[in-house]
């Protein structure tokens, strides 16, 4: 009995120092003591950017022919912008697995892509499949798409020497917490990847008012660290969602709270988080759903995603008290709608866009 109150004490000990609490055999947690969030509640001012449009979320969405070899999704209000088909995602997965339903995309310097998937049964679990772009394309996919959505499909009994070389260059990630999963993001100048992991409910509510940031490890493509905090401001709970980094290092997500985009700013290190609300609220959302932000490094730009509409607007103007304007913003409306899940960006400032119904991931004709 007084080792299991040594224990316990131990544990809480640990908790109020914020030191590092093994969740599990593989998973470090630390415990911040001190808020994350940083607020200035006075200093907010209301942004009209009436260049973006609401959208709001169809009652069912278009889905996509298997049989396709190429998709298209085009701009049919604001910024002029085409995604055309880059790879069609495999369907079914290793093992005959049902991946399904992706939620968030990243990708590395190195060229590597990273697809989380979130099975709609797998109660806050999912899993992280990398693929290796240069290798897929030089084995021919992009030409041929086909040849990757079908690469886990036996032909009388077993794979064609091409299907195992294209297997070659996906690695399959185990199943782990994920939450909903839609927040993957590639720091390109910790060269790391993190995510939240904001469990839900059957009918949609977050299951904690903290939060809760994972540390990616590109090896097993697993959580190996967390950082368990809180971010709670006025009754409401804040980001979860989507997580995006600048070529500095710096983290964003946005929400919207009742009041508008509220877009927050900050740092992630390995033990702590610290963000702070910037002073402007935008009064028009892109959409019904927060579903994930992007950074395009070539143009220097923020981007909201939320189903088939997208928001943009320049990093550097949300510095101090921000000099944001409605001139500032990009916006275009998609079709057909897919449900867009993600958007990141390469070295040259095009767009790969991850979208669902069925998953695949576009890439922009032009510099987005």
């Amino acid at each position: 009995m007084k080792r299991f109150i040594l224990g316990v004490m131990s544990f809480a000990i640990c908790l109020i120092l914020g030191q590092a609490v093994m969740a599990n055999a593989s998973v470090k947690v630390y415990h911040q003591r001190s808020t994350a969030l940083i607020n200035h509640p006075s200093r907010l001012r209301m942004l009209n950017n009436s260049k973006v449009k609401y959208i709001r979320v169809p009652r069912t969405y278009t889905h996509m022919r298997r049989s396709h070899k190429e998709n298209q999704m085009t701009a049919v209000r604001g910024k002029k912008v085409t995604f055309r088909t880059h790879f069609l995602l495999p369907y079914p997965g290793k093992g005959r697995q049902h991946w399904g339903n992706p939620q968030s995309i990243a990708m590395s310097k190195s060229g590597y892509m990273y697809i989380v998937y979130c099975p709609k049964k797998g109660r806050n679990r999912g899993r992280i499949v990398r693929f290796d772009m240069k290798r897929l394309t030089q084995l021919g996919v992009t030409k041929e798409p086909k040849l990757l959505q079908s690469v886990y499909v036996k032909h009388h009994g077993r794979y064609s020497e091409k299907q195992k070389n294209i297997q070659r260059a996906i690695k399959v990630g185990g199943l782990f917490g994920t939450g909903h999963g839609q927040s993957l993001a590639y720091n390109p100048k910790k060269h790391s990847l993190y995510m939240w992991r904001d469990n839900k409910t059957k009918s949609g509510m977050p299951m904690s008012t903290g939060g809760y940031i994972q540390h990616i490890s590109t090896k097993t493509l697993k959580a190996d660290r967390a950082i368990s905090f809180r971010l709670i401001s006025h009754g409401f709970i804040h980001g979860g969602h989507s997580l995006a980094f600048d070529k500095y290092g710096n983290a964003y997500f946005w929400s919207n709270p009742g009041d508008g985009v509220n877009v927050y700013k900050g740092k992630i290190s390995p033990h702590h988080v610290i963000f702070r609300r910037t002073d402007q609220i935008f009064r028009h959302l892109p959409g019904t759903h927060v579903q994930s932000m992007g950074y395009n490094a070539k143009r220097g730009r923020l981007y909201l995603i939320s189903d088939d509409s997208v928001a943009s607007f320049p990093a550097s103007r949300l510095k101090g008290r921000g000099s944001l304007t409605n001139k500032s913003f990009d916006w275009s409306e998609l079709t057909p709608k897919r449900e867009t899940e993600g958007l990141v960006f390469d070295s040259t400032g095009h767009g790969y866009l991850l979208t669902n119904h069925s998953p695949e991931v576009l890439v922009s004709t032009t510099v987005y």
